[in-house]
């Protein structure tokens, strides 16, 4: 069994997250967790590749689509469909047009409860919705109605795996083997030594 300190997690700084400046304080604000960086890279990233990343849970499509029909309901709207396939085939067009437009940063972070701490830091899907603290709370301002009126994805500037089982088969996707680097921060025996040893002289 895997130690929770050695969970890794990715994230992809999106196309509108490189084109406003934003990478290095995304970085800043999960470094400062006190997560590791274990991998990052600068890519385009193909459609087929974006198809490939939304889809490695095969229960996506239709969550998704349930989530986004009763979203729909709770704001008093109709949906466009009643079906959740129908409703994710234009979200998931609508993601690959948005996640081929530019540059994407993609990245896995590594440390205790990596996944969680990195969506509580990431914030909610929708940025209008998102707690402020958060970097889609304080650092943008889409919401689904607008992104919906003009037929694009939301601009949320990140992605972040949604369970350590999605982040092992997504980081398999965008990184190669050797990509990841094994390292040592001096700041994780304060995380994570079970006696602080070593710290008085």
């Amino acid at each position: 069994m895997v130690h929770p300190k050695e969970e890794k997690t990715l994230v992809l700084i999106k196309p509108d997250g490189v084109q406003r400046s934003l990478i290095g304080e995304i970085i800043r604000r999960y470094e400062r967790s006190g997560l590791k960086l274990a991998g990052m890279k600068m890519t385009v990233p193909t459609s087929e590749l974006v198809e490939k990343h939304y889809l490695v849970d095969p229960e996506w499509r239709v969550k998704t689509g349930q989530k986004t029909i009763e979203s729909y309901r709770k704001k008093g709207k109709t949906p466009p469909s009643e079906d959740p396939l129908k409703v994710t085939e234009v979200i998931l067009n609508n993601l690959k047009n948005y996640m081929v437009k530019g540059p994407v940063i993609a990245m896995v972070w590594q440390g205790m409860h990596a996944v969680g701490v990195v969506r509580k830091i990431t914030g909610g899907t929708e940025p209008l919705t998102s707690d402020v603290g958060t970097i889609r709370g304080d650092l943008t301002i889409d919401s689904y109605e607008v992104s919906d009126i003009d037929g694009r994805a939301v601009r949320n500037l990140i992605h972040a795996s949604g369970s350590a089982d999605d982040a092992e088969k997504e980081i398999a996707l965008w990184f190669g083997p050797g990509e990841l680097i094994k390292y040592n921060l001096a700041g994780e025996a304060i995380l994570y030594d079970v006696n602080l040893d070593g710290i008085l002289e």
